[in-house]
Parts: C-alpha cells; sequence; structure tokens
C-alpha cells in the first residue's frame, strides 16, 4: 500500500537547473533512508544521492557540488535539487525509499515509477 510519487522531471538546457519532489504514502510511520537513482541508455542504474532520517547524506562523485539532496520527514517527502546540469546527467530518475515502518510492520525498498530528465540543447 506504500506509493512513491515524484514530480519535477522535463528538458532543461546545459547550465539549467531542475528539481525533483517525490512523497511516500500509504500508513507509513517512519522511513529510514530515502534516495534518488538514474538510469541512462545503455548502463545500470545508479545511486545519485541518498538520505537518512537523521540528515546524513551520501552523493555520487558525478554530482557532488552541483546536487542537493534533503528531506521533510513530517511530509514524507524527498528533494533533489539539480544545478549545472549537464548532458551526462540525462536519464530517467527513480525515488527510492528504504526500511520503511508501517502500521502493517518493516518492509525493505519501495520505489517510484521514474521521471525522465533531460539535458539538451
Amino acid at each position: 500500500q506504500v506509493q512513491l510519487v515524484e514530480s519535477g522531471g522535463g528538458l532543461v538546457q546545459p547550465g539549467g537547473s531542475l528539481r525533483l519532489s517525490c512523497a511516500a504514502s500509504g500508513g507509513i510511520f517512519s522511513i529510514d533512508t530515502m534516495g534518488w537513482y538514474r538510469q541512462a541508455p545503455g548502463k545500470q542504474r545508479e545511486l545519485v544521492a541518498r538520505i537518512s532520517s537523521g540528515g546524513t547524506t551520501n552523493y555520487a562523485d558525478s554530482v557532488k557540488g552541483r546536487f542537493t539532496i534533503s528531506r521533510v520527514n513530517a511530509k514524507n517527502t524527498v528533494y533533489l535539487q539539480m544545478n549545472s546540469l549537464q548532458p551526462e546527467d540525462t536519464a530517467v530518475y527513480y525515488c527510492n525509499a528504504a526500511r520503511v515502518r508501517t502500521l502493517r510492520g518493516f518492509f525493505g525498498d519501495y520505489w517510484g515509477q521514474g521521471t525522465q530528465v533531460t539535458v539538451s540543447s
């Protein structure tokens, strides 16, 4: 019954910015870790950034200094601010929620449907 809904993807020129949002719902008490993954054509899915409920963050080296992940625990929502976007950032971006506590118990991973980010002139 847990569902992740993403928004904010689209087409942007190199050097531009986008802000992705992901809201989880469905009787959630807490989420240990939320993050963003991406998959480009011909490549495997990779971690972009993740953040714990306590605010500890991890970033892929390729996005450090350009992307910022944040969350609002009370809303079960995670954000990804993407600045100085480059063509190599083009991919489908997926929201992830790990170690989710609901009224039914603990569960492993939930995934959003994915949102397309295209960086092109």
